[in-house]
């Protein structure tokens, strides 16, 4: 039987849902963000400035949704033994319109078990919940292993990469995913706009998430990210998606590269010969497989990356 992982019918929304502005550090409005973000072929921003909630509800309209959100951040209290600090980001996206910030307590305390009491939280109070940035926060595997409450974690944060950080992460999320999260990953810009918008430093517009929903409505859109009907990148993008037979096969835009991760240590890849490119690609999912995603690489590296598929829930 054919099962769509990205729905068969619907509409694809290009979002950023990691965006600060001058409610808290970012230099432009949220007026010109929708402006110019709207120019780039962008649907949805989730406005996540630092510790505040702003609703933005009178910028949606028709062609454009504003989602409520704010973006925590949780430090180490002093400098640990390596002589560095640590911290922990993760944004807070309100699942109903109109929903005001809520009081967590201590959100001060740098422990797995405080942060991942948070994100729970958050998750019950009904927000979606991404956890962000981990190199940029020198974040590592002993952290992250031990966050538990999450909905997400951005494989890309572009604001990060764009001034070097090794941010792009999907090593990061394969990790989660073997160790029993069961979450998505989305794209994001984390953009500040402390540069012009032509400036090649510039971190809006690198990384987005693309929604596949039946309307631009926020009940639309939160129900789409709550099935993960979505799809990260930094440029290509994912036509179709579906699983059938064993099979799991996917269409895109132009691509050199076609790579298939089972969480295991089988993977295979497609590679276009030269002067071509692949716009679709299937392979077969080994039966010991955790679970599958799909990662497309164009000609200039940029990817596009699916969320993660469980095995054991595809085939019931």
């Amino acid at each position: 039987m054919k099962k769509y992982l990205l729905p068969e019918t619907g509409n694809f929304y290009k979002a950023n849902l990691h965006c600060h502005s001058t409610f808290s550090d970012g230099k432009w409005t949220p007026e010109e963000l929708k402006e110019r973000y709207m120019r780039h072929g962008y649907s949805i921003i989730a406005f996540t400035d630092h510790r505040t909630m702003h609703s933005q509800a009178h910028l949606s309209d028709s062609n454009f949704l504003a989602l409520d959100g704010y973006e925590i951040d949780v430090n180490e209290e002093s400098t640990n033994k390596n002589g560095y600090r640590k911290t922990c980001h993760f944004c807070l996206i309100a699942k109903k319109p109109g929903m005001t910030q809520p009081d967590f307590g201590d959100e001060d305390t740098y422990t797995p078990e405080n942060i991942s009491r948070i994100m729970k939280e958050a998750h019950e109070k009904g927000f979606f919940v991404t956890y962000n940035h981990p190199n940029w926060s020198l974040e590592d595997f002993s952290d992250y292993i031990n966050y538990h409450g999450m909905d997400a974690m951005e494989i890309c944060n572009f604001g990060c990469v764009i001034v070097g950080y090794a941010d792009y992460v999907p090593q990061f999320y394969d990790e989660m995913l073997r160790y029993g999260e069961r979450i998505f990953c989305v794209a994001t810009d984390d953009n500040h706009n402390r540069h012009p918008e032509d400036s090649v430093y510039c971190d809006s517009f690198g990384g987005f998430t693309v929604i596949k929903a039946d309307s631009l409505s926020y009940e639309s859109i939160i129900s789409a990210m709550e099935k993960g009907h979505f799809y990260a990148s930094q440029g290509p993008s994912v036509e179709e998606l579906w699983y059938e037979d064993g099979k799991i096969h996917i269409k895109t835009s132009p691509v050199k590269k076609i790579d298939f991760v089972f969480g295991s240590r089988h993977a295979e890849t497609r590679v276009a010969e030269k002067d071509c490119y692949l716009t679709e690609a299937e392979c077969a999912v080994p039966e010991n497989s955790i679970f599958v995603r799909v990662t497309a690489r164009d000609e200039k590296g940029f990817t596009a990356d699916t969320n993660a598929y469980f095995v054991d829930e595809l085939n019931n």
